[in-house]
């Protein structure tokens, strides 16, 4: 039961077991308060019978017992809850963060980052919702009412049954009702996660929309998701509540079957008005927490789209591999590699060459040709569909991804960085690096002349992603980073692209220090960059359309001479 419990609410182990003492909990709150039904039944035997004389003190101590049961059942409640919303909620998202941190970057790629942050927190949210209220209340009255159940038919069947018939009635309206309900809370989920990425897409974009006087017509298209997720809300409600308020009526018809039936059988003398007034204070009272019950299970079915999200995430397969390195040496070896997105395009297809340690081998060609999937593979970012990688003869399929990239220093295009000081931002290529080692770095990668025009230096706040900053800027510390971490192998994904000349010149002098004796593969769109590189390797189409020194590519008058001619072609154009 505990692994079923961990698998339909996203549960670790112990949030499992404490939503068991949940539902236990929940069962016992209504059970006590059956106890005051009880007692007013004592009571009215007793005024019909004259022998309350005498038994003041019987019924004082009864109440007091009556009050302290409720009070101890509220603390199981609010204990169970506790353990719900606020112990497994953490263990939820710490569950979350660390199987983003394992599952392979591919996974990214495939997801919107506005529908993975719903997902930790939206999603996480509503579960901590239904597991501390919704299911705790509602396997809770289903325990009690079975139990409640089994006492009056054991008093008598007929009466039993006019009180109970009602209730699997109810349920099977409710449970009958959840392909309808899931449909409704999916396309709801749909329109809200629309609206999620067109607020993200508009203000990561704004600055281009207003450049071009489209933000009114964004706006517009944006105002027409949010008019959907108003209408989806509307219609996931009432589709809901026609079922819930249909059981609901069901429901109430129990007491007015209690009171036909008990009357047909006062009035041929098979019960007493006792055994009448009893089951009516008892079907009124065994109603109550199965009309919580229907609402929440109602609810407890819609949270089947928030947990399907959530296990997406918890159960994606990992990328697992031996922690320890068999390298030896660092010589990136492809062997006849072929790698595709998910989809039936193949972006690379028998991809074969091997990038020695020691060497630049620059990776060059047409755009979509391959090269950035190269160096994603290279280090694990992705598997490959077929074919082998190897670094020192080392296959990385076989190697744990956080072993395998502590060999590499990779400098992205794309640079990521965090609201916090430049010091900090450098410090993340060795999180031990001295305050020494990190300005070092960041003056090898030419950080020193703007660092000393800004206010506090190296400490200085750089907003977030870095937007206090230039692109070269930004550029300059994400190679201050490669440089701190000194790994054997470099990769470079058009490295200087943001920066000037004369910048782009010095960093190239630093770079050349720091590749001494390590492999480096470089990706490059100006041939200049890579006409100095021990080997070129052509992309074009997803395979090695050529392979060679820049001195044997430009003689064979191929793909890389087409490229030379006509970047030279450009640079001599003039405005």
């Amino acid at each position: 039961m505990i692994k079923r419990l961990e698998r339909t609410f996203a549960l670790s182990e112990k949030g499992a077991r404490d939503l068991v003492k949940g539902f236990i909990a929940c069962a016992v709150h209504n059970l006590t308060l059956f106890v005051p039904v009880s007692i007013l039944d004592l009571l009215a035997a007793d005024m019909l019978r004259n022998t309350l004389a005498g038994r003041g003190m019987l019924y004082a101590v009864l109440c007091v017992i009556s009050v302290a049961l409720i009070m101890i059942s509220y603390r199981c409640v609010y204990k169970a809850t506790y353990f719900s919303t606020y112990v497994e909620s953490g263990v939820r998202r710490v569950s979350l963060a660390e199987k983003l941190r394992k599952i392979p970057l591919s996974y990214f790629g495939k997801k919107d980052l506005a529908d993975i942050t719903s997902t930790i927190m939206a999603d996480a949210a509503t579960l901590e919702t239904g597991l501390s209220h919704w299911v705790p209340e509602l396997i809770g009255a289903v325990i009690s009412t079975t139990i409640a159940a089994l006492s009056i038919m054991f008093f008598d069947w007929r009466m039993g049954l006019a009180a109970l018939w009602p209730i699997p009635v109810a349920i099977l309206i409710v449970v009958l009702s959840r392909n309808v309900q899931y449909r409704l809370s999916r396309r709801s989920m749909d329109a809200k996660m629309e609206v999620a990425d067109g607020i993200q897409e508009c203000i990561e974009t704004m600055r281009d929309l207003k450049s071009c006087n489209a933000e009114k017509q964004y706006l517009k298209g944006l105002f027409r998701k949010i008019d959907k997720v108003e209408k989806r809300a509307i219609i996931s409600e009432v589709g809901t509540a026609v079922f819930v308020v249909s059981a609901s009526f069901i429901l109430k018809m129990g007491i007015g079957t209690v009171a036909l039936a008990g009357s047909v059988l006062l009035a041929l003398g098979e019960i007493d008005v006792l055994t009448l007034f009893m089951y009516l204070l008892i079907a009124s009272r065994l109603y109550d927490p199965l009309q919580s019950a229907l609402q929440n299970l109602a609810a407890v079915i819609s949270l089947r789209t928030n947990v399907e999200r959530m296990d997406e995430i918890l159960f994606h397969p990992l990328q697992e591999g031996r922690p320890e390195l068999t390298n030896k040496g660092y010589d990136i070896a492809f062997e006849d590699v072929r790698f595709g997105y998910g989809n039936d395009e193949e972006v690379l297809s028998n991809v074969t060459f091997t990038a020695r340690q020691g060497e630049v081998t620059a990776l060059v060609g047409p755009s979509g040709g391959g090269k950035t999937t190269v160096s994603r593979l290279a280090a694990r970012f992705w598997d490959p569909d077929s074919g082998r990688i190897t670094v020192g003869g080392m296959d990385v399929t076989d190697t744990d991804p956080e072993s395998l990239l502590s060999l590499y220093s990779i400098v992205f295009q794309d640079v990521t960085l965090f609201d916090n000081t430049i010091m900090e931002n450098i410090r993340i290529g060795r999180r031990d690096a001295t305050d020494e080692e990190v300005i070092e770095a960041g003056k090898m990668a030419q950080c020193l002349p703007f660092v000393e025009k800004l206010a506090d230096g190296w400490n200085t706040m750089i907003g977030e992603n870095g937007c206090e900053l230039s692109g070269g800027e930004r550029q300059r510390i994400s190679i201050a980073r490669a440089f701190l971490k000194d790994s054997p192998i470099i990769l470079l994904d058009e490295a200087t692209a943001s920066l000037d000349a004369e910048n782009e010149t010095e960093i190239q002098k630093a770079l050349s220090k720091l590749i001494r004796n390590k492999t480096v593969l470089v990706i490059a769109h100006r041939m200049r960059t890579v006409e100095n590189a021990d080997k070129i390797v052509v992309l074009s189409g997803g395979h090695v359309a050529e392979e060679g020194s820049s001195e044997e590519l430009l003689k064979r008058n191929g793909i890389f001479s087409h490229m030379v001619a006509l970047q030279k072609e450009s640079s001599e154009w003039r405005i």
